[in-house]
């Protein structure tokens, strides 16, 4: 599209994203929510809605919800009704959903996200309310048939809903990372979008940027990436342009998005609120939330990212970037925590953390708490080359794999069964260097002369002779104190 025509629009995109719950038991029932179970085995009678059965609140699932809430600056619901919405779809055994209408339990949040510049930008949370999951209709090959699973059916979810605060692609992006950052932060969701455990739907217009009055909002579905809703943004957002451009009107509906070419395709009309005909559930009594339980909800959450990543540069003096990798993943942050317990060369422990760990977790692809040495064990690491005992090289190099093979062990025995503590005696550094130098008499001539680059091929000597224990601070100094005699 033309730069200039893109440039006399602006677009308006709100998300809604469906976290599914990490509990044990279905949201109204005692049904299981293990993932990957033989199609119709996670059911029960409550789940399909037969006559007679009753729904009881999981209280865990309004437990997640309110940490979710606490998380993303939200007031809390204190009296909570319970609603039915209604629609018939072959994959909702019960012909409805029992979702929150009237009084979703978080109401007027927002986080903080980057955008495509790099500031700061809040982006206003509508509301987050509890419901049950549908079920899971199956197209296979070849199949003329539409097969059901009913596991999913009943499964917890959330449903954050944010404010149209949402300008592009980028920040819509930015906005799904920080929603799954944190509720892998509470351990409310695995944040998964390709099982299905993070959903987004998108609401997407397109106005003249002088214009009053905003564009008729159209959704897209069915995106299994943040890559994807990236790629359906900026597709639809072109598409929206280009019928306004050619003197058309961009209609209310429902947009299907194909990853294979990029495109959005119409569904459906845009249902409205009067089309679901909400009324309140008649088998759920209201749900009234108590200060002292909500206490005690916030008192059990872990610090959340935003705090760690100002604590990391505001008390530990970190640079930006590593405080935002080291707050990318809860384990991560944590273990880094318990590092700077342990030593108080903090930036040294980031760049532990960051090169050589995350590059053996990476090597191996294991999770941080597959990791065989404690923090601990890190910050003997950090010691001994802040004591000058061994070099960063050495350290990373040899030390360290070896602690690896041999979590028992610490890192100063490593260093001493191995021989590989630097060698500061400055007599016999001195010996050394001028023995390199006589080695070398053309390319001391080529120093003096100015070719002050040789440093580095003199170091190098010097460190093959010792076997790499040299304490490069006193080589250096009686190398420059050798080349200017």
């Amino acid at each position: 599209m033309d730069k200039a025509i893109r440039d006399k629009y602006q677009a308006i995109i709100g998300l809604e994203v469906h976290a599914q719950l990490l509990t044990d038991s279905k949201a109204y029932s005692s049904d299981s929510t293990e993932y990957g179970m033989m199609p119709n085995t996670n059911l029960s009678a409550i789940t399909l809605g037969h006559p007679g059965t009753l729904p009881r609140v999981n209280m865990k699932v309004v437990e997640m919800a309110a940490k979710m809430g606490i998380a993303t600056n939200c007031e809390i619901t204190r009296y909570n009704i319970y609603a039915r919405k209604n629609y018939f779809y072959p994959d909702l055994p019960k012909g409805y959903q029992i979702t929150q209408d009237k009084t979703p339990i978080c109401t007027n949040g927002h986080i903080v996200i980057k955008d495509a510049e790099g500031n700061d930008k809040r982006i206003g949370i509508t509301r987050i309310h509890m419901e049950e999951d549908a079920g899971k209709s199956m197209h296979l090959p070849g199949e003329i048939e539409t097969l059901v699973d009913f596991n999913r059916a009943g499964v917890p979810l959330i449903e954050i809903v944010s404010e149209p605060d949402i300008r592009d692609s980028v920040e819509a992006y930015n906005y799904l990372i920080e929603i799954k950052r944190l509720v892998k932060y509470l351990d409310i969701c695995d944040g998964n979008m390709e099982e299905g455990s993070l959903r987004c739907d998108a609401n997407i217009s397109v106005m003249l940027k002088d214009s009053p009055l905003w564009g008729t909002k159209v959704e897209v579905k069915n995106m299994n990436s943040f890559r994807n809703v990236q790629r359906a943004i900026e597709h639809e957002i072109e598409r929206q342009i280009m019928v306004l451009e050619n003197g058309g009107k961009v209609g209310g509906e429902t947009r299907n998005f194909d990853a294979n070419t990029g495109t959005t395709t119409a569904m459906r009309s845009k249902e409205t609120m009067n089309d679901y005909r909400y009324f309140p559930e008649p088998d759920l009594q209201p749900l009234v939330i108590e200060q002292e339980w909500l206490d005690s909800v916030k008192a059990s959450m872990p610090s959340l990212p935003q705090v760690l990543y100002n604590r990391f540069i505001n008390e530990l003096g970190l640079p930006e970037y590593d405080a935002a990798v080291l707050t990318d993943a809860k384990e991560i942050a944590l273990y880094f925590e318990e590092l700077c317990k342990e030593t108080t060369n903090y930036k040294a422990a980031s760049n532990w953390l960051m090169g050589p760990v995350k590059s053996y977790l990476n090597e191996l692809q294991l999770h941080i708490n597959d990791f065989p040495l404690a923090p601990e064990q890190i910050a003997q690491l950090i010691s001994l080359v802040d004591e000058n005992k061994v070099s960063h090289s050495i350290a990373s190099k040899q030390i360290f794999p070896y602690m690896l093979e041999h979590p028992e062990t610490t890192a100063i025995q490593v260093a001493e069964e191995q021989n590989l503590l630097q060698e500061s005696n400055t007599d016999e550094l001195a010996q050394i260097v001028n023995e390199v130098l006589a080695a070398n008499p053309a390319k001391v001539a080529e120093y003096k002369a100015g070719k002050q680059s040789l440093i580095g091929m003199f170091m190098g000597e010097i460190m093959k002779k010792t076997k790499g224990k040299a304490d490069p601070k006193v080589a250096n100094q009686l190398l420059q104190a050798g080349l200017k005699a």
